[in-house]
């Protein structure tokens, strides 16, 4: 910079301010925070929530949850269990990162002791990319195979068995031989051009076509987590698809995935709307939703146990609490943003959203029973089977059946997407707070990185045993880590740091309430909630079951390493508090308490929002230090 050109030397300072700023191209102009940036827009933000919290498991595992418990009953424990446990959590990590505009990680400044669960909640984070990405994979295969004219998976064929069949298989039958009646397997009659006496076959259950296809061609599943086979090329073509599209949205951070999510997290709407209504057109969809929600609900199911922790279980995963994510999307906002209202919005729309959805699913799997002459019980399968099995037999047997299916598995491919970027993000938003001098100078370099690697470690999930390994993860990663994580959160901020202290911090935001406003929160925060949490986690662990996919069990060392991964997520829990009290200094009480207290650079993160509460606070060394603070009002000067 020639120092000759500039009138005086603080306007030099302010061209250099600007220079550095227009270098980070994740931060715009208006920006309230020039160091991480901040949402282009309000619906950019709410948009990523939504398509953050609303996922695959509102299409397959909500429809499917209600059903078995009770129909339109399960509505009343999901409700309560939304307002009892899914709102507080939710309200309570979208104001934890805006108060301080940090990531998961970074933001347990606010109890140092605790810093172990942030790391937890992103470790568990990149487990779950891993295999989440390998269920777009198989929507995308899915999607790209349903371009012909006739779904592949419609009819029996080269790749199917004798067992293919939508109708139950003849195995035995009674023949007479020189008068006397005796049982035969088919083959042998057959061979031998007997016939079977009236009434006496004996029946099997045929495999449909669409589980053949999903298991022998889409699959190619080997017999167990044993035989891990070859990759299979073509899904893993599908995966490293999945991967350029979630980094081609997240190169520019917030400032292009916040633009993406306009699509993907709108789009899966028309689909279900479209889907439901052409599903109500169709013969038998009336029964489909009776089973669904209707005549068919019990409400004797009220009194079993299972049912509401199906419902908080259910709750909490589906708003996607302490996965780290809720807080590094929001730590993006502006400070004065009403995250209230926010999280108001945000759960309403993904319960309603879980609701709708049932809808369509099961007007189209009533018409399934309807055609097939079976009990929709019969047709409703959960998980993987509800939506590569069940699902895409219903839309082979529609007029224009390929057109549907398209549709069907692009909805869930846009539902997963925006779903990853929010994971994504959490991850590239750690590793900012922890390096934001190289963050600011190779946001790209390190985005497509971590897609690269995430895609490498994928791999395992798409060879022939790769359904075992997705399963695997999901029912441990998905789990146990996750309550533990949210737990100590609660424990934490509430009971340790004080929840009357964390609502003066949220009042610095959304401006003061009355005490009427904060009782309810109250209630949940120091009780209820945490008491929920713990109560299903030890319901979880007592009822803790072998993981089987179908009816194949998983060995001993699957199950071994499934123990190791959750393990490897938690243990940092202890690592980093053990850390923290051996840095600190004085008597082991003296250190236990002095980790139990707010980091001194605790607080919100630019120096205009601190107020008198936080004025003395420590700032973190700056990254530009001859930049003028007063200009962008983020830092006193040094």
């Amino acid at each position: 910079m020639d120092k000759l050109k500039c009138p005086s030397f603080f306007k030099c300072r302010v061209k250099e301010k600007v220079t550095a700023s227009s270098e980070n191209f994740h931060v715009g102009e208006n920006d309230e925070n020039q160091d991480r940036g901040n949402w282009s827009k309000k619906s950019d933000y709410l948009l990523s929530m939504v398509g953050y919290a609303v996922g695959l498991g509102n299409v397959w595992r909500f429809p499917y949850l209600t059903y078995n418990n009770g129909g339109g009953a399960f509505l009343i424990p999901y409700a309560i269990m939304l307002a009892l446990a899914g709102l507080p959590l939710f309200f309570l990590e979208c104001s934890l990162g805006q108060f301080v505009s940090l990531g998961p990680v970074s933001v347990w400044r606010i109890l140092p002791l605790f810093q172990g669960v942030g790391i937890t909640m992103v470790l568990i984070s990149i487990f779950v990319t891993i295999y989440y990405n390998v269920i777009i994979g198989y929507s995308l295969y899915y999607m790209f195979a349903s371009f012909q004219s006739e779904l592949p998976w419609k009819n029996c064929s080269s790749w199917s068995d004798s067992n293919c069949s939508r109708t139950p298989i003849v195995t035995h039958c009674n023949v007479s031989i020189h008068g006397t009646e005796m049982q035969v397997n088919m083959s042998w009659i057959h061979a031998n051009n007997f016939t079977c006496i009236n009434g006496s076959e004996v029946y099997q259950p045929g495999q449909l076509p669409s589980e053949q296809y999903w298991n022998k061609v889409a699959l190619q599943r080997s017999s167990g987590m044993d035989e891990t086979g070859e990759i299979v090329w073509y899904l893993a073509l599908c995966l490293l698809l999945a991967w350029i599209i979630v980094g081609a949205a997240l190169f520019k951070g917030i400032k292009s995935s916040g633009k993406v999510v306009y699509f993907t997290a709108l789009f899966p709407y028309v689909v279900l709307l479209i889907l439901l209504i052409r599903g109500a057109t169709l013969e038998g969809a009336s029964k489909g939703i009776s089973y669904y929600i209707g005549a068919q609900s019990n409400f004797t199911k009220l009194s079993e146990a299972e049912v509401w922790k199906d419902a908080a279980t259910q709750i909490f995963y589906s708003l996607s609490v302490a996965w780290g994510g809720l807080v590094a999307l929001s730590s993006y906002n502006k400070f004065n943003n009403n995250c209230f209202s926010d999280a108001i919005v945000v759960c309403l729309t993904n319960c309603l959203t879980s609701v709708f959805a049932g809808f369509a699913i099961f007007s189209i799997l009533g018409h399934m029973a309807h055609i097939s002459g079976q009990e929709v019980s019969q047709v409703v399968k959960s998980g993987f089977d509800l939506a590569f099995i069940a699902y895409p037999e219903a839309l082979a047997q529609l007029p224009g059946g390929p057109f549907w299916s398209i549709l069907f598995f692009f909805m869930l491919l846009t539902l997963g997407l925006d779903s990853q970027f929010a994971s994504i993000e959490t991850i590239t938003t750690t590793i900012q707070d922890l390096f934001p001098k190289v963050m600011k100078k190779m946001r790209i370099p390190i985005t497509l990185g971590c897609c690269l690697v995430l895609f490498l470690l994928g791999l395992v999930c798409v060879t022939q045993a790769g359904i075992y390994w997705v399963n695997l993860i999901d029912h441990f990663c998905a789990g146990w880590g996750i309550l533990i994580a949210a737990i100590l959160e609660i424990i934490g901020i509430i009971w340790i740091y004080g929840g009357n202290r964390f609502i003066e911090d949220i009042e610095m935001m959304i401006g003061a309430k009355s005490w009427i406003f904060w009782l309810w929160w109250k209630a949940c925060w120091f009780v209820i909630t945490p008491v929920l949490l713990i109560a299903i986690l030890i319901w979880s662990l007592v009822k803790f079951q072998r993981p089987t996919y179908g009816e194949i069990s998983y060995p001993d060392w699957g199950v071994a390493l499934g123990w190791c991964m959750i393990i490897f997520c938690i243990i940092w829990i202890p690592i980093v508090a053990i850390i923290k009290i051996v840095q600190a200094e004085g008597n082991i009480f003296q250190r236990i308490v002095s980790c139990c207290k707010p980091a001194p650079n605790w607080g919100p993160y630019l120096e205009q929002h601190r107020g008198e509460r936080y004025k003395n606070m420590v700032e973190p060394k700056k990254e530009i230090d001859h930049e003028i603070p007063t200009i962008s009002g983020s830092r006193k000067p040094e």
